[in-house]
C-alpha cells in the first residue's frame, strides 16, 4: 500500500520522494516500470532499486533466513546484508546499490539464495 502525504507546499505526493524543496531542484527524470514481487511498481532513471522501492512505501524487502524477522533499507552503502534480494532470477543481490532498470523482476529473499 502506497500511503498519501503532503509535501511541504501542501500538494499530496502518492510517492514518498521530495519533488519540491525551497533551496535544491530536481531535475525531471524517465520514469521506469519494474515488478517487485509480481506488482508493477515505477521509479525514476538513476534510482538504485532500494530507493525506487522505498519511494513506492516498500519498507519489508525479506526477511530473515533463520529468524524470519524483517529485513530493509539500512546501510545504502552495499556494506550489509539487509537488501539482498533476487533480481532478474539472480539472488543475493544488494538492491541499495544496484541500479534500476526498465522491466527489472525484483523478488524478496526470504532464505540464504539459492542459484538457479
Amino acid at each position: 500500500m502506497v500511503s498519501l502525504w503532503h509535501d511541504s507546499l501542501g500538494e499530496v505526493n502518492q510517492l514518498n520522494r521530495i519533488e519540491h524543496h525551497p533551496i535544491l531542484t530536481f531535475p525531471e527524470k524517465r520514469t521506469l516500470t519494474f515488478y517487485f514481487d509480481g506488482k508493477a511498481l515505477s521509479g525514476k532513471e538513476g534510482d538504485t532499486i532500494a530507493s525506487a522501492l522505498h519511494a513506492a512505501g516498500v519498507r519489508v524487502l525479506g526477511h530473515h533466513f533463520k529468524s524470519h524477522r524483517p529485513r530493509g533499507f539500512y546501510c545504502a552503502i552495499g556494506n550489509c546484508s539487509s537488501c539482498l534480494m533476487v533480481v532478474n532470477g539472480v539472488p543475493n543481490v544488494r538492491v541499495c546499490v544496484e541500479q534500476l532498470e526498465e522491466g527489472m523482476d525484483v523478488r524478496s529473499q526470504n532464505d540464504k539464495g539459492v542459484l538457479p
